[in-house]
């Protein structure tokens, strides 16, 4: 301000001179030329020294012109107080903006002495010296020409997005915008307030300066960048990469990995080398990992993508880790009618089956020994890394039974006093008291016998004596026998009976083939439909009735086989014979020459009388 009052002092002083030389020289109509020239000359002479503030004046004289209320004009800060900022606008009087419109967030006023900025002319008002200037409006106004010149243009606009409102986001971009949800992506956003904060570019879909309306879009910007971005990653793209990308989305067999402007499948079982249920188990969709590229199609633009394959085969190694014998431990991870699965190492599993749990049950469910989540002891049995499989045992950790058993109850054992546990259609199981179940078959209940149901004869809890007929440790089977503890009614059966040799016995059962005779108490003999008589038998029951005493011959006699051929036909015709044979040997007695002699003696004796 002091310059400026320096050159209007000036300028009236040349202005006076000036007037009195002109005076001088009308009334003197003397040499008034060359008075005035000198002047001039102080004149000029003034203006080369003061070339600055003449020049100053000048703008100074154009802005007092320009200024008026609505302008944005520049500025430069000369002053500061809790309440002002004191700006010189070139004009004869300062103007002033409210110290508010310089503070930030935290309340702290970024504004110093010296500073340079546009101001927006808000009232002059003269006469009190002052006027009230706004840089806000300036920053608004300057906004709208941008945005309006970018809008023209088909530019993209950069703003912060700043709070979530209804049916989308507010965004600064100079002043206040409106993003519709459905604009902020090119697929469905259900997190808006992850965009709050960010600093992003955007599309101007609508633009109205005089109701302040600005409408944006990052549609259109999202699909240029992945476009451009997906153009480079199909480039660089080769089967073997190992990339990094980030889980767009999840399904049920997999994720879909967006390797930049490209998505990938990673499916769920080239995820771990491990069991998993659900790929949730691993990822959520934001989750950044790096995956190997296993197949690459070009022509379909498909990859297909694999994380187990980042991180080595612990089956190559699984062999040397896990030796048969080794006792290890591990977490029971699922639960088969056949057996548990038992994770050992990360993506290595082993299987103790069912009949590796127990030396002395009957395991039929795993869930009676063991759970989902147990950590158990077991102890290796097989490896098979081309087919991915270890067998397990948890009994092999106790002491075998079997072995006891042999040493206690060797073959030929009588058992006095062994527990009918169970009984089934094929024989009973008993507990001779260590823990293991014998079985007595059907066949080895009685000799005489043929038993179709143990239960007819026999319950549960019963006490039964019987003979240990073998044992077998590996299979695990235990063979037990009532009808050893008698003598085997076939034993020497050809010392007793002959082929040829009738014998009477009663009909035990008829069959469509021929009945079966009971000849003593243990042996039966089959006598065939065609051996029943000499006429064609049409029916077995029409000949011989259950119960029925019948005789018959032997035919024939096959101890190993335990089965005798009887004939009633062949008995008929024996019988039929001897009888003959008989007869005639009464006849061929009374031509004999005794006979004769008789004879005659008689008739003599007769004669005489």
């Amino acid at each position: 301000m002091a310059k400026t009052t320096n050159t209007e002092a000036t300028a009236e002083k040349a202005k006076a001179l000036a007037a009195k030389a002109a005076k001088k020289a009308l009334l003197a109509n003397t040499s008034w030329m060359s008075e005035f020239s000198d002047v001039q000359g102080e004149l000029v002479e003034s203006k080369m020294k003061k070339d600055e503030d003449f020049t100053e004046l000048f703008e100074t004289a154009q802005k007092n012109n320009e200024i008026q209320e609505g302008a944005v004009i520049d500025g430069k800060v000369i002053a500061t107080n809790p309440e002002f900022v004191t700006v010189d606008i070139g004009f004869k009087c300062e103007g002033i903006i409210p110290l508010h419109e310089f503070k930030d967030a935290t309340g702290a006023a970024n504004v110093k002495v010296g500073d340079l900025l546009s101001v927006y002319v808000e009232r002059l008002e003269i006469e009190n010296g002052v006027i009230h200037l706004s840089k806000d409006r300036a920053e608004i106004i300057k906004a709208w020409d941008e945005i309006s010149a970018a809008c023209e243009e088909d530019q993209l606009v950069e703003g912060v997005v700043l709070t979530k409102v209804k049916g989308g986001l507010s965004v600064d971009i100079g002043v206040k915008a409106f993003l519709p949800g459905s604009q902020i992506d090119n697929k469905v956003v259900k997190n808006l307030d992850k965009f709050i904060g960010q600093r992003m570019k955007f599309k101007i879909l609508k633009f109205n300066k005089k109701r302040g309306n600005i409408v944006l879009s990052r549609k259109a910007v999202v699909a240029a960048e992945r476009e451009s971005l997906r153009a480079e990653t199909l480039s660089q793209m080769q089967e073997g990469m190992v990339v990094a990308g980030t889980v767009k989305n999840i399904t049920e067999y997999g994720a879909f990995i967006d390797l930049g402007g490209m998505d990938g499948l990673l499916h769920i079982t080239d995820m771990s080398w491990g069991r998993i249920k659900h790929p949730s188990e691993l990822f959520q969709v934001g989750d950044e990992v790096k995956v190997k590229i296993l197949k690459y199609d070009r022509e379909k633009e498909r990859v297909s993508l694999g994380l187990k394959q980042v991180s080595p085969n612990p089956w190559e190694e699984a062999e040397y880790k896990f030796p048969v014998g080794k006792i290890v431990k591990g977490k029971i991870v699922s639960l088969k009618d056949y057996g548990a699965f038992v994770e050992l190492d990360d993506g290595v599993e082993g299987l103790i089956h069912v009949s590796e749990m127990s030396w002395t049950e009957r395991v039929k469910n795993p869930s009676k020994f063991v759970k989902v989540g147990d950590v158990v002891e077991c102890k290796v049995l097989e490896v098979d890394t081309r087919n991915k499989r270890i067998s397990l045992g948890m009994k092999q950790l106790q002491d075998n039974p079997w072995d006891a058993l042999e040493l206690k109850y060797p073959v030929g054992t009588i058992v006095d006093e062994a527990e009918v546990k169970s009984i089934t259609d094929f024989g009973m199981f008993v507990d001779v008291g260590m823990g293991i179940d014998g079985l007595v078959h059907v066949s080895d209940i009685s000799w005489n016998k043929k038993v179709a149901n143990p239960a007819e004869k026999y319950k549960k809890g019963d006490k039964i004596k019987a003979v240990v007929l073998g044992i077998d440790k590996q299979a695990e089977k235990f063979s037990l026998g009532i009808k050893q503890l008698e003598r085997d009614p076939w034993e020497n059966i050809k010392s007793r009976y002959r082929p040829g040799q009738s014998v009477d016995g009663l009909v035990t059962k008829i069959t469509d083939f021929g009945a079966f005779i009971e000849i003593e108490e243990g042996v039966e003999g089959l006598i065939y439909v065609s051996e029943l008589s000499e006429q064609r038998v049409e029916k077995v029951g029409d000949i011989v009735k259950l119960g029925d005493k019948v005789r018959a011959e032997i035919l024939s006699i096959e101890p190993k086989e335990r089965r005798i051929s009887l004939s009633i036909k062949q008995s008929a015709r024996s019988e039929e014979r001897a009888n003959y044979e008989s007869y005639m040997g009464d006849k061929n007695k009374k031509t004999s020459m005794g006979d004769l002699l008789g004879d005659k003696l008689k008739n003599s004796l007769k004669k005489d009388d």
